[in-house]
């Protein structure tokens, strides 16, 4: 087992109307919030009436910034820390899924850095301090409300990358399993392929740390109960509640610790999908992360081994990978390219994205070249 420091100072705020908490808690640490969020959603659901009340309610003044992408892009987020610095936010809002509470954690530091996004994601800039960052989420997928990382894209560069630091952790985030009731079955599935992904990619990292292990297991058998029965009774809180927490739990830390880190590949790889097609996070990982495990067998095979026997009862290596395909095929998310409109036309375009961007992840010993990622491309179509 690895050395590791465990560290989250994010306070959580979990259950039934959280959010009336969110003016008293706002008032502590400022006097002005610039709110970040997308682009309706939020008003079906009720999470924005309900937040600009609370907030006003505490006296605090509110700028808005509204528009971000399911992809967010790197404008987006220097548009509106310019809007931040002009009105002299002291926090910032992000209000909505990943998307919304990313561009809010790369926003509070731009304000404070009074620097670019993409000298930040970039390592251009070295990053001292951040406004004060407060989430609302209204989408449970990527983890981003308990951690702190951000995911943006430049599409003139061409690329989509993360960037993490401490300061970019949410002081507090209110989680309402009540505002995603209105979620649509697509939004909803990705958002259980998405917090399966994570805790892959946790589990193929390097390090022997059998509890985090379990963590993994236990968080994806969490997500493959209750994930079907939501996706029958898209209405239900309890389950709404019980997915939302496995996908917090499931990048919050607990499923690194004793670990060096986590491999990432696969995500590296659907980036590109959303870059050159907007194709949503989850369909990306649907599709790119049985392509992977096919083609990694005979480096992790010992490891998807374990993973079905313990979820599964069953140490076969195929099997197990199969099982995990259909099972992302039963939520109604797409695991070829073919089953989002791309045909066999696409093979070049794709794989040189990929390998121009050079995909990777964070596993030296799982480092894949140019011929890697044509395999695994071949496999993402057959």
């Amino acid at each position: 087992m690895e050395n590791f420091v465990a560290y989250n100072p994010t306070k959580l705020h979990f259950g039934k109307e959280v959010v009336k908490d969110l003016g008293k808690t706002s008032s502590k640490l400022g006097k002005s919030a610039l709110l970040v969020y997308g682009k309706g959603s939020v008003m079906r659901n009720g999470s924005y009436q309900d937040t600009v009340k609370q907030v006003q309610k505490a006296g605090l003044e509110i700028i808005e910034y509204s528009g971000i992408k399911p992809n967010p892009v790197v404008e987006d987020v220097d548009a509106a820390a310019l809007l931040g610095r002009e009105k002299k936010a002291d926090i910032v809002i992000g209000l909505g899924g990943g998307s919304a509470i990313d561009s809010a954690k790369l926003i509070a530091v731009c304000i404070a850095e009074n620097c670019s996004c993409w000298d930040l994601q970039k390592g251009l800039h070295t990053v001292g301090n951040a406004l004060p960052i407060i989430s609302v989420l209204t989408l449970p997928a990527t983890g981003t409300e308990m951690n702190p990382i951000a995911v943006i894209q430049n599409n003139q560069a061409m690329e989509k990358i993360g960037f993490g630091h401490s300061s970019m952790f949410p002081r507090h985030s209110f989680l309402d399993p009540g505002y995603t009731t209105t979620l649509p079955e697509n939004q909803t599935a990705y958002g259980i392929i998405d917090l399966i992904a994570h805790s892959l990619e946790a589990y193929f990292g390097a390090g022997d740390a059998s509890l985090s292990d379990r963590f993994v297991e236990a968080i994806i058998s969490e997500a493959m109960e209750f994930g079907p029965q939501l996706m029958k009774n898209l209405d239900n809180y309890d389950l709404r509640a019980r997915i939302m927490w496995a996908a917090t739990a499931a990048l919050n830390g607990l499923t690194s610790a004793g670990r060096v880190n986590g491999d990432w590949t696969s995500h590296a790889l659907g980036h590109q999908l959303s870059l050159l097609y907007d194709t949503a996070h989850g369909a990306s990982l649907s599709i790119s992360f049985p392509a992977w495990m096919k083609h990694m067998k005979p480096r992790i095979g010992h490891r998807i081994k374990q993973l079905g026997q313990r979820i599964y009862g069953d140490p076969s290596i195929d099997s197990t990978i199969n099982r995990f395909e259909d099972f992302f095929s039963s939520l109604g998310c797409p695991v070829r390219l073919h089953e989002i409109g791309l045909d066999e036309s696409y093979r070049e375009e794709i794989l040189t994205l990929m390998n121009k961007n050079q995909c990777n992840g964070k596993i030296p010993e799982n480092y894949i070249n140019d011929d890697d990622r044509s395999a695994i491309v071949e496999l993402m179509f057959s």
